[in-house]
C-alpha cells in the first residue's frame, strides 16, 4: 500500500478514499470518522480468484464485479452502488479460514444476485465510492455516538448511509442467507464457515442487543437465522469438504500483507522474526522496513524474495513503491514495468505506472501513460485519482481538450457536478464537433445534469 502524498501507488489520498496498490491506510488526524478505502491488486485478486465459483453459481458476470477493502477494524461487509462488494479489513483479518470470508461473501452475493439493492436503494446504484465511503463513516459515526461498542458491525450492507439506503428487510437478510447456501451447495464448498462467523458475531455481541441504534436493529443476526444455516449444515453433503490449498494460501498472504501495512511496524517485526524464513515472514518484513522506513533493510528484503519467486508480480510491484515513495522514480520504472509484464490484466498495476511515467517527466513515458491509463479507466471509472492522472498526462501532451474531458470525467466520478459540468463544457468547444471524445463530454454534461448539487 502507498500513501499517497505526490503518490499513488498504494494509498491514494481523495476526499473520503486512499488507495493503495500493495496495501494502503490512511493517517489523517482531521478525518474524525472518515473512512479509508485500501486498494491492492494481489488482494483484490485473490478475493475475486475464491469468490468466483460463487459468483458464477449466482449467475453473475465475475468481471462485473468489484470488491473494496476498507480500513477498518471492525467485522463487516456491505454491498453499494451497483455490483460493489465493500470488506472491512477486520473481517479479512479475523477471518480463522477461506470457508468464513467465502461464506460471508457469498451472502453480500445473494444481497446483489436477489435484486436487493435496486429495491431498497436505487439513489445509491450510481454512487461514488468516495459517497458510499462518506455514508458508511457517517454511520458509524452515529454508532459510536449512542454507545454501541461493537463499531457497526453487520452483515449484508448494514452500514452504509441513511435509513433509506441500503436498508435490508429481515426478510432480505433471510433470503440472501438461502441463497449463499445454495451458492455453496452448487460449488461444492462447506456454509460451515458463514455459520462459524456468525456464531463469532453473536458471541462477540457486535450486532442486535447490544446496540442502542435503532439502525442496526433493522438488520439482526436472529437466533432463527443462525438456526436456518446450522440445519442446512448439518444436511449438507458438501460440509466436511476442506478449503482448496490455493484458497488457504491466499487468505495467509492477504492476511500478513494487509497486517504489515495497517499495523505499525515494530508489531509485524514481533510477529515476524528474522528467524522465520517463510515467504510470508519475508514479504511481511520487507513491508515493515519500508513504512518504517528503513530502505537500507527494505530493498535487499524484496530483492532475495524476487530472485526466489521471479514470476511474482507482487514482489516487483513493492519494489518499485519503495523506490517511487523515496524520490528514486527513474529507478522506479523498471520494477513496475516487470510486475505489469507478469500480470498484464491488472489494471491498478496500470494506473500506478502510468503514475510514475507521468512523474518521471519523459515525453516517451507520458504518452505511455495515456494509453495505460485509458486502458485502466474502462473498468476503474469510478476511480477519481486515475482520472485526475489521465488530465495531467494529457495537458503535458498539450491535447488540452482531452485533459478537459479528463477533468469531467473526474467531476463525475466524484459526483462532483459543478466541476463536471464546467469541464464538460471546457471539453465540447475545445474537441472537434465530429469526435467520440466530443459526444462523450455530451453525455458526461448530460449525466452531471443529473446530479444533487447545485448548477
Amino acid at each position: 500500500m502507498a500513501l499517497r502524498a505526490v503518490v499513488r501507488p498504494i494509498l491514494w489520498v481523495l476526499v473520503a478514499v486512499l488507495a493503495l496498490g500493495e496495501a494502503a491506510v490512511a493517517h489523517d488526524e482531521s478525518a474524525g470518522n472518515r473512512v479509508s478505502l485500501l486498494r491492492d491488486t494481489e488482494i483484490e485478486a485473490d478475493i475475486h480468484v475464491m469468490m468466483t465459483p460463487i459468483w458464477k453459481a449466482a449467475g453473475l458476470d465475475p468481471e462485473a464485479l468489484h470488491v473494496y477493502l476498507v480500513s477498518d477494524d471492525s467485522i463487516n461487509s456491505f454491498v453499494a452502488g451497483g455490483q460493489n462488494i465493500f470488506i472491512n479489513s477486520g473481517l479479512l483479518l479475523r477471518a480463522d479460514k477461506p470457508n468464513q470470508l467465502v461464506g460471508v461473501l457469498s451472502h453480500e452475493t445473494g444481497h446483489i444476485a436477489g435484486g436487493h439493492l435496486y429495491k431498497g436503494a436505487e439513489a445509491m446504484h450510481n454512487a461514488s465510492i468516495e459517497e458510499i465511503l462518506a455514508m458508511a463513516a457517517a454511520v458509524a459515526a452515529t454508532v459510536a455516538s449512542r454507545g454501541s461498542g461493537g463499531g457497526g458491525a453487520l452483515l449484508g450492507a448494514a452500514g452504509v448511509g441513511q435509513r433509506a439506503y441500503l436498508s435490508f428487510s429481515v426478510t432480505q437478510e433471510a433470503t440472501a442467507d438461502h441463497a449463499a447456501m445454495n451458492y455453496l451447495d452448487a460449488t461444492r464448498q462447506s456454509a460451515r464457515g458463514l455459520l462459524q462467523f456468525f456464531e463469532k458475531l453473536q458471541t462477540e455481541e457486535l450486532l442486535i442487543g447490544t446496540h442502542e441504534d435503532p439502525y442496526l436493529m433493522d438488520h439482526p443476526l436472529t437466533q432463527q437465522r443462525i438456526d436456518y444455516v446450522r440445519e442446512h449444515v448439518e444436511r449438507s453433503p458438501y460440509s466436511n469438504n476442506p478449503d482448496p490449498p490455493l484458497y488457504v494460501e491466499m487468505l495467509k498472504r492477504c492476511q500478513a500483507k494487509t497486517a504489515a501495512f495497517t499495523e505499525p511496524p515494530a508489531s509485524t517485526l514481533a510477529k515476524y522474526p528474522e528467524q522465520d524464513r517463510s515467504v510470508l515472514a519475508r514479504y511481511a518484513r520487507a513491508i515493515a522496513y519500508y513504512r518504517m522506513p528503513d530502505l537500507d533493510k527494505a530493498l535487499p528484503s524484496i530483492d532475495a524474495l524476487i530472485r526466489d519467486a521471479p514470476r511474482d508480480p507482487y514482489f516487483r510491484e513493492l519494489k518499485g513503491q519503495m523506490l517511487f515513495e523515496n524520490g528514486r522514480i527513474s529507478e522506479a520504472v523498471q520494477p513496475y514495468e516487470d510486475a505489469l509484464r507478469l500480470n498484464p490484466g491488472a489494471p491498478l498495476l496500470r494506473i500506478e505506472l502510468a503514475q510514475v511515467y507521468i512523474e518521471n517527466n519523459d515525453p516517451a513515458q507520458n504518452k505511455r501513460a495515456i494509453a495505460y491509463l485509458s486502458d485502466a479507466l474502462r473498468t476503474e471509472d469510478k476511480d477519481v485519482d486515475g482520472w485526475h492522472l489521465l488530465a495531467t498526462a494529457y495537458g503535458r501532451d498539450n491535447q488540452i481538450g482531452m485533459a478537459a474531458l479528463s477533468l469531467a470525467e473526474e467531476g463525475l466520478a466524484a459526483d462532483n457536478k459543478k466541476n463536471a459540468l464546467a469541464q464538460a463544457v471546457r471539453a465540447e468547444h475545445l474537441l472537434p464537433k465530429s469526435s467520440v471524445a466530443h459526444a462523450r463530454a455530451q453525455v458526461i454534461y448530460s449525466q452531471a445534469k443529473e446530479l444533487e448539487g447545485s448548477d
